[in-house]
């Protein structure tokens, strides 16, 4: 079915009914799930994967189940708070699993779930863009410098 822009917009502005996920999960404040709605909980969970530490992590653990160190070591300059806040958020909004083993010392284990790993996919395209163009970064950048120190 083809619809217009129009027809879309239209749609998109609607709120989502009283008694949908989405309108409980931001009291009725926001459409079906918008970004761009302070009180929708979408925002949190893309702040979640695309933080400073949450894209490095669902990368890192793209090539497999980690350990919590392993993972830390991977994310090179990851606190270990920042990496246990961060994974903790990942977990809660379900694209990280988290297996531990009762044994002594513990045994953690750090994997992506079926949407971790579809969120993750996504993102790898992302990191290939911005390295694969970083030599026209790296130029835009000197030349802003530039003109800020003639300035």
């Amino acid at each position: 079915m083809v619809t217009s822009q129009t027809e879309s917009a239209a749609a998109a502005a609607v709120a989502a009914p009283a008694h949908s996920p989405a309108a409980a999960a931001c009291g009725g404040a926001c459409p079906e799930f918008d970004v761009f709605a302070r009180a929708c909980p979408s925002r949190e969970t893309l702040e979640h994967v695309t933080g400073r530490w949450g894209i490095l992590a669902l990368t890192a653990l793209s090539d497999g189940t980690m350990r919590f160190n392993a993972l830390r070591r991977r994310v090179d300059g990851v606190s270990e708070k920042m990496l246990a806040q961060t994974l903790h958020g990942l977990e809660r909004d379900g694209l990280v699993d988290r297996t531990a083993r009762p044994t002594n010392p513990p045994y953690v284990e750090y994997s992506l779930t079926p949407l971790g790993r579809e969120t993750t996919s996504r993102l790898h395209a992302l990191i290939e863009l911005v390295e694969g163009r970083m030599p026209e970064v790296i130029a835009a950048r000197q030349r802003y410098d530039a003109t800020r120190a003639r300035g």
